[in-house]
């Protein structure tokens, strides 16, 4: 490979890295505001989810776990970091660090205020495919790692 070539290269995987960088930071913002319609396309159709929240294959049982985990009710903010990305041709696989807090509603209880609930720590592990719309992820998987607080029931559908 010459000198174009290699530097050509090294150009594509940094923008191939940018731009799985910006799907993880997607699926933080997407859970947190519940937006499913991005969530959705951040997601192969044949994209699997292994969490503490259950096994989800497919996305459309991916999207109904997720909305049954994040309620946009709950004032739930991840917090993802430590981004690190190994790409081989079309495909990548990623681990990034999860802070995740789970607070209270005040408007359900207002002597609480909106103190964290829950808050944990997780360490998030993907697949990620190019597809001809971009990057996409094609699996997930959530590991905890330590907790502190109570875990609040899933959203009733």
């Amino acid at each position: 490979m010459n000198a174009i070539d290699t530097t050509t290269r090294q150009f594509q995987d940094l923008a191939d890295k940018f731009e799985i960088t910006e799907l993880v930071s997607r699926l933080g913002r997407a859970l947190d505001e519940g937006d499913w319609a991005e969530l959705a396309e951040l997601y192969t159709p044949d994209a699997i989810a292994r969490t503490p929240g259950g096994l989800a294959t497919g996305r459309a049982a991916l999207l109904t776990q997720a909305r049954r985990n994040h309620s946009p009710d709950r004032h739930i903010q991840h917090v993802i970091s430590g981004v690190l990305i190994t790409l081989d041709g079309d495909t990548a696989r990623v681990r990034a660090n999860l802070l995740a807090v789970f607070a209270w509603d005040p408007a359900q209880d207002p002597t609480l205020g909106s103190r964290p609930q829950l808050t944990l720590g997780e360490i998030y592990r993907f697949e990620a495919v190019r597809t001809p719309g971009g990057w996409r992820f094609s699996r997930v998987e959530s590991t905890p790692v330590w907790s502190v607080g109570t875990r609040p029931a899933p959203a009733t559908p």
